[in-house]
């Protein structure tokens, strides 16, 4: 779980986590632009409370005891600017990205649940605010043109596989539910990390039961999966057909809000290349672990869609990556590659066989090329800007 302007994974909907934050007083002017923090527990420090409009790098260091996400959100505190994932213990990542002058809200989440440790963060008006597209404006304009269309077009099947897997759904034709089920999910992973960023439509249509806090309301996909797939939970009631109608109409009407949300979106470089990030971590903290879908078994389907938004995202940047770090660029094709090829041995007919019929060795392989990907990636925006 998880998750470019509104790119990233949202922030679940959950207990809040109220530790105050003690936060230092602005950094030097030299060191304006680098920015430290630190999650714990119960603290998400920062060096600085705001910084120069334009190209910032904050480097979170986790000092605490469980794996650890940072966020910079918009003033709502809902959409999402850009965030980094998956920090484990004693692990130091960096999130580079452009920020207009402007308010903004930090958070960390340490266990990644809950709204997250948040505060005021201002990026004051700047003289020498970063111009991603300088020098590299067609192949800027390139990139980005090119990423909105495939958002929009992944967003269009999404609505139309939707409309299938729920009519299946409401008819009682569970064969073909659970056959549309992962097909269709697979343009939600695609651009999870876009669809994520609405952080009021993400936990209606997206949350796994483990994910919920105590009085919430699960709806959406994987409500709807436990009932399709119900052989692994304990004295389960299967949903009556009022009931089914309830969840299928719900996850329709949100597709469709979504759907109307993804034109207006503006992308920039920097934030489509956090996002390939971002789709990365979405595979290490929950396809690869066989936690995401729980019910069907049918991570595979999202990994693969995962890492093809992920290199979607990278080859419409990789000619200005080749033309600032040709050998960045070929570690991360190269790696792409490596993972794609363990992938395609999961392969069964037109889809993926169960994750419960992978080996731990399988596993193990997997997971190390993902990681192996990860750390020449998480240096793609700092690449771009």
């Amino acid at each position: 779980m998880s998750r470019i302007p509104a790119v990233a994974a949202a922030l679940s909907l959950g207990v809040l986590l109220t530790a105050c934050t003690e936060n230092a007083a602005p950094a030097d002017e030299g060191d304006a632009r680098s920015i430290t923090v630190e999650s714990s527990a119960d603290a998400c420090d920062l060096s600085a409370v705001e910084a120069p409009a334009g190209k910032l790098t904050f480097s979170v260091k986790n000092t605490g005891t469980d794996v650890t996400e940072f966020y910079l959100l918009a003033p709502d505190g809902l959409r999402i600017v850009s965030e980094v994932e998956n920090i484990g213990p004693g692990l130091t990542r960096d999130l580079t990205v452009v920020t207009p002058e402007g308010d903004y809200i930090t958070a960390c989440k340490p266990g990644m649940v809950g709204d997250g440790i948040r505060a005021d963060f201002t990026a004051t008006k700047s003289d020498e605010a970063v111009d991603v597209s300088a020098g590299d404006t067609e192949l800027v304009d390139q990139a980005l043109t090119n990423y909105a269309a495939y958002v929009g077009d992944q967003t269009d099947q999404l609505v139309a596989k939707t409309q299938e897997f729920v009519d299946a759904y409401k008819a009682g034709d569970d064969e073909a539910a659970r056959a549309i089920y992962p097909v269709a999910r697979t343009h939600w992973e695609r651009i999870e990390t876009v669809a994520e960023s609405f952080g009021d439509l993400d936990p209606m249509m997206d949350a796994r039961e483990a994910d919920l806090a105590p009085g919430d309301t699960w709806t959406g996909w994987h409500r709807m999966e436990k009932d399709l797939w119900p052989a692994r939970a304990e004295d389960y009631t299967p949903l009556g057909a009022k009931a089914r109608a309830k969840f299928a109409d719900d996850l329709m009407a949100n597709t469709e809000e979504l759907a109307t949300r993804v034109p207006d979106l503006t992308y920039t470089v920097d934030q489509i290349a956090n996002g390939s990030r971002g789709l990365l971590d979405e595979v290490a903290t929950g396809k690869v672990t066989g936690e995401e879908e729980y019910w069907s078994r049918t991570d595979l389907y999202d990994f693969q869609a995962n890492v093809d938004g992920a290199k979607v995202a990278f080859d419409g940047l990789k000619p200005i990556v080749e033309k600032n770090d040709a050998a960045l660029a070929d570690q991360i094709t190269s790696r792409f590659e490596e993972l794609q090829a363990l992938l395609d041995e999961t392969r069964e007919g037109d889809g993926f066989v169960s994750y419960d019929e992978l080996t731990q060795d399988q596993v193990r392989q997997l997971s190390d090329a993902v990681n192996a990907l990860s750390e020449p990636l998480s240096k793609l925006a700092a690449a771009v800007v």
